[in-house]
């Protein structure tokens, strides 16, 4: 498929190869994950905060330089974000006519991710004032600077962006596009199609804002149900678990599946509840372990240890290559 951007996000998934609406080719990477079922403890991308900006029209590989919006700007934007260790994310409001503008301005989003994690919403007429848009401060939290620097932004309910960026794999348009329009008529102005979340091999994939929570095999009632629970600071029963919970995406990766499997073995689905940190003996950290602490008191320790599961092809028409998944342990 080329990079560079053009069709509408319509025919982006009715072009690519598949086995039908929503199913895609039985060699697509997305169906050998699950074949094999591939645990997708600790494969979030990592970020420590989330630009997301309402982009209409088609998108490239590189969405932030191969799309409608300036190639300078995205790449400058671009830069910005993961410079300070944070992401910036394109957005569609799903649906057939995501290439026409909606008018109104351009929806963009400010997450915070860590701890007390938060988000606003901004409308803006021209997306370079994203520019002006205080991102030390949005990379330590400090949401009262960043408002200071955005005039407009109010907080905004938790959102679910969901992948649907088939210029960077085909199993993104064809499973993550039907899971995100049928969660927004679910959950209007709730759920956008997103220009890439990582992993598309676990597509669909989405995230949760401001969490960072990263889900893998999303389907609609699941999309659905994260947002109904995140109205309440929580991940719902059905997310956690090595199928679906990829990680907070703050957290590096072993500590996000030691965070994972406490959640997972303790049913803990308070998405603030939890605080995870390398152990430390002495003046060494002891490779793979992680103490994963409970506001409530309670504390375990986890050992993460990486096995491998064979050879798959991680991305759609690519050389499969060993895969190796994260099996943690509580041993504390």
């Amino acid at each position: 498929m080329s990079d560079s951007p053009g069709g509408s996000p319509g025919e982006t998934a009715r072009t690519a190869p598949s086995a039908g609406h929503g199913h895609p080719a039985p060699d697509a990477c997305s169906v050998g994950f699950d074949r094999a079922d591939v645990s997708a403890y600790g494969t979030a991308a990592r970020a420590g905060f989330f630009v997301a900006l309402e982009q209409s029209g088609p998108w490239g590989r590189d969405a932030a330089t191969q799309s409608h919006l300036p190639a300078d700007l995205g790449a400058r934007l671009s830069s910005a974000c993961s410079d300070r260790g944070g992401r910036l994310s394109l957005l569609r409001r799903p649906g057939r006519h995501a290439d026409e503008h909606h008018g109104g301005g351009h929806t963009a989003y400010l997450a915070w991710s860590g701890p007390d994690a938060w988000l606003l919403r901004a409308t803006v007429e021209d997306p370079a004032t994203l520019l002006s848009v205080d991102l030390d401060a949005l990379a330590r939290g400090d949401r009262d600077a960043v408002v200071a620097s955005l005039p407009g932004a109010v907080p905004a309910e938790p959102v679910l962006l969901v992948c649907t960026n088939g210029r960077r794999d085909v199993c993104c348009a064809v499973r993550g596009r039907p899971v995100a329009v049928e969660a927004a008529a679910a959950r209007p102005g709730r759920v956008w199609e997103a220009s890439h979340t990582g992993g598309h091999r676990f597509a669909p994939t989405g995230v949760l804002l401001p969490h960072g929570a990263t889900l893998a095999r999303l389907d609609t009632a699941l999309a659905t149900t994260v947002l109904d629970e995140a109205d309440h600071g929580r991940l719902p029963a059905a997310a956690l678990g090595p199928r679906h919970d990829r990680g907070r995406s703050s957290l590096a990766p072993d500590a996000m599946a030691a965070e994972s499997h406490v959640r997972a073995e303790h049913a803990v689905t308070d998405l603030g509840a939890l605080v995870t940190e390398p152990v430390d003996e002495g003046a060494e950290t002891v490779q793979g372990r992680y103490a994963v602490r409970h506001r409530d008191g309670r504390a375990w320790v986890v050992q993460v240890q990486r096995h491998e599961a064979g050879t798959l092809p991680e991305s759609c028409a690519k050389l499969p290559v060993t895969v190796v998944q994260r099996v943690p342990r509580t041993v504390g």
